[in-house]
C-alpha cells in the first residue's frame, strides 16, 4: 500500500502544486461588475387584493463578484423577490430593492438596482358582470339584412382591481363576419375588455345567433 502511495511521487507533487497555483490564481482574480435584467416576483400576495401600479417587466441590476461566478448560467438564476406579507389591506407601499430582496449566487453582491425602489398600490379585488356587445365585420350585400341577433351568454363575469373594474361597461366580441344566406346562423367568437388589468373569470367564448332575411333590394 505504501509503495502505491509513494509511486510516481514527483509527478503527484507536481500536479498538486499546479492545482494549488491554479486555485490561487482564480481566488486572487479581481472582482468584475456586470449588468443583468432579471424578472420581478412576489411572495405572500395578500388574499383579496390586487396590484394596480404599473410594473416594470424587468429589474436591471449591477452585480459584482469573481468572474467565475458571473457566467451566464449563474446570471440567469438571479431574481428579485418582494415579500408582500406585511400588506394587510388597500394601501400604497414602497419597497427598496437591495441585497435582501435579490436572490444572488454565493459570492456575488448587488451594486445597485434600477429602479432602486418600487411604490405599489393595492386595491380590493372585485367581481361583476358586464353585458356583451356584438360587433359585425364588413357589410352585407344589399339583398340581405339582419332581422335579429342574440349573444349567449348575454353577460360575462370580469375580475380585477376595484377601480379598474368600475371602468368596464361592456365586453365586446371580435367582429362577426356574416355569411350572406337567409335564415339562422350561429357564430363562435371571443370577447375582449379594453382595461388591461381586468380579466374574465372564465374563457370568454360567446355564441352569436343571427337571423338574416331578404331585404327585397337588388344586388
Amino acid at each position: 500500500m505504501i509503495r502505491k502511495l509513494l509511486g510516481n511521487l514527483g509527478w503527484k507533487l507536481l500536479a498538486l502544486g499546479l492545482a494549488v497555483l491554479l486555485w490561487l490564481a482564480f481566488a486572487s482574480a479581481p472582482d468584475v461588475v456586470t449588468s443583468v435584467a432579471t424578472p420581478l416576483e412576489f411572495q405572500h400576495m395578500p388574499a383579496g387584493l390586487e396590484i394596480v401600479s404599473s410594473l416594470p417587466e424587468r429589474i436591471h441590476l449591477q452585480v459584482q463578484g469573481p468572474p467565475g461566478k458571473l457566467e451566464s448560467a449563474n446570471l440567469a438564476s438571479i431574481v428579485v423577490v418582494l415579500d408582500l406579507s406585511g400588506v394587510q389591506g388597500p394601501c400604497q407601499r414602497t419597497f427598496t430593492i437591495d441585497q435582501h430582496e435579490t436572490r444572488l449566487p454565493l459570492g456575488v453582491r448587488l451594486v445597485r438596482a434600477v429602479p432602486g425602489q418600487l411604490r405599489l398600490e393595492f386595491e380590493r379585488r372585485t367581481t361583476t358582470q358586464v353585458p356583451v356587445r356584438v360587433r359585425f365585420s364588413g357589410r352585407l350585400p344589399r339583398a340581405y339584412q339582419v332581422r335579429s341577433f342574440e349573444a349567449h351568454p348575454g353577460k360575462l363575469t370580469v375580475v380585477g382591481p376595484e377601480s379598474r373594474v368600475a371602468q368596464v361597461v361592456s365586453a365586446e366580441t371580435d367582429p362577426v363576419e356574416l355569411f350572406p344566406k337567409p335564415g339562422t346562423a350561429e357564430y363562435r367568437v371571443n370577447a375582449f375588455v379594453r382595461e388591461p388589468q381586468v380579466r374574465f373569470a372564465a374563457p370568454p367564448l360567446v355564441r352569436v345567433r343571427v337571423v338574416l332575411e331578404s331585404s327585397g333590394a337588388g344586388p
